[in-house]
């Protein structure tokens, strides 16, 4: 009978965190959901049995309600979901900026419930749908709460409809209470959104490209992404290099594949790419002069500087400082020929694609629509949409940088025409002496690939 409770005990015992596969889904979570520590972090302990996962801290509470500091949190008996409440300071009269997902024939009547000094006050609030829903049933929402002498200095916000007469059960806290005297980044990079990643090599190359760019903070919203992917993650989250959003709006509200309803079906257009982007910009306001709004596929590299340090000077200079920037989109699709003269073997276990091997990009056609990104003064910005802008401050704008100055390289699967002619364009080899030792130290680090 003891040989039978050893048999078991070591049975149980090797289902412990090392039999994990090493394809898990890493998806972001609730944030008052317990916190585990991801599965690689775990300590590779000898009786995983005696292993136990502490508890949540104890919830903060604003004037005797719980606070959760998180996005996608959804408003009692409405369809919508509050992603992040900001201090809008631009106006002569202070107000609170809700950025929010809604259905939009709900048309629903919003009160905001302020958090002032232990006390709240409720007043009704003021709301806009964006434009840029592509006839899905969600779409991007700004709600103002206006701020008044009884409550000039509130702390947390709260949405609830107005004909209830219920108390809100959550707040949430106001960002950017205080405005900065310095930006704490040049450069931040909002990426939307991170959903079924598995590029490693790709992921680990942009983010090197990156910070030899200049930048110095990527912001990602994330839903999910293979264990390997969450390594690399983890690796420059830990350097203060990346900030990662939990983007768990798919838990509320079915996601489309595309920007087509009828093509891809589903609530919210793109897996709700346009409510983050919002986001992004009132989160990093005051925190980032410039803020580039592009994906992680996307490189806006200039053609004469090497540096977006060097690259915006210039780009003021010629059109002006009160202005968004549009770069041009160039497609360098992986089924052309490879170029081999940067092959580098050890990178051949990592999963993705070397971008360093394509090199010969498209014609973009005239009188075409093109799918630029923008590098933006955040403080300019209003509303925000995929390629540019759709309401600014005092009539701003973006204007199209020459492509002889910068341009927007986009590597890609993408299947083009069989006789189009390919233009060969190296500029990304000018960085190969930097960037390769660079990719090669993650990935080390990461465990990827041996020294």
């Amino acid at each position: 009978m003891l040989s039978f409770f050893v048999f078991i005990y070591v049975q149980e015992s090797s289902k412990g965190p090392h039999a994990i596969s090493t394809e898990q889904n890493h998806e972001s979570k609730d944030s008052d959901l317990p916190t585990v520590p991801p599965v690689h972090h775990l300590p590779l302990l000898q009786t995983p049995h005696i292993y136990h996962i502490s508890t949540s801290p104890p919830s903060t509470k604003a004037c005797n309600v719980e606070v959760k500091d998180r996005p996608v949190i959804k408003v009692s008996h409405l369809n919508t979901y509050v992603i992040g409440s900001y201090m809008e300071h631009r106006f002569s009269e202070k107000q609170i900026k809700m950025i929010a997902i809604v259905l939009r024939h709900e048309q629903a009547a919003y009160s905001c419930v302020m958090c002032c000094d232990g006390g709240t006050v409720t007043s009704p609030a003021e709301f806009s749908i964006h434009s840029d829903h592509f006839n899905f049933d969600y779409g991007t929402a700004s709600i103002t709460c206006p701020i008044n002498s009884t409550c000039s200095s509130p702390t947390h916000v709260a949405i609830k409809a107005r004909a209830s007469l219920g108390r809100v059960t959550s707040f949430q806290p106001i960002k950017n209470i205080n405005i900065p005297t310095t930006f704490p980044y040049e450069f931040t990079i909002c990426i939307s959104v991170m959903y079924d990643y598995k590029s490693v090599l790709n992921l680990v190359q942009s983010m090197e490209m990156f910070r030899l760019l200049g930048a110095q903070r990527v912001v990602i919203y994330k839903t999910n992404c293979n264990s390997d992917t969450q390594k690399i993650l983890d690796y420059y989250e830990k350097r203060g290099f990346v900030e990662i959003i939990p983007w768990t709006i798919k838990k509320h509200i079915t996601v489309s594949h595309g920007w087509k309803r009828n093509e891809s079906p589903g609530q919210l257009h793109y897996y709700g790419q346009i409510p983050a982007l919002n986001d992004c910009v009132y989160r990093y306001m005051y925190q980032s002069r410039y803020l580039a709004l592009h994906d992680m596929d996307e490189l806006i590299l200039p053609s004469k500087v090497k540096t977006w340090t060097e690259l915006l000077p210039e780009l003021e200079n010629r059109y002006g400082s009160n202005v968004g920037f549009e770069f041009e989109n160039n497609l360098f699709p992986f089924e052309a020929k490879a170029h081999m003269d940067h092959e580098q073997n050890k990178w051949k276990s990592v999963q993705g694609t070397n971008i360093l091997k394509y090199i010969d990009r498209l014609p973009n056609p005239p009188n075409v629509f093109n799918n630029f990104k923008i590098i933006v003064n955040p403080r300019l910005v209003l509303k925000t949409t995929v390629h540019g802008l759709l309401h600014s401050m005092n009539g701003g704008y973006t204007v199209r940088v020459n492509n002889s100055i910068a341009r927007m390289y986009h590597f890609k699967n993408f299947t083009y025409p069989p006789n189009a002619e390919l233009i060969r364009d190296n500029r990304l080899w000018d960085y190969v002496s930097d960037l390769i030792p660079a990719v090669s130290k993650v990935l080390q680090a990461c465990g990827l690939i041996e020294a």
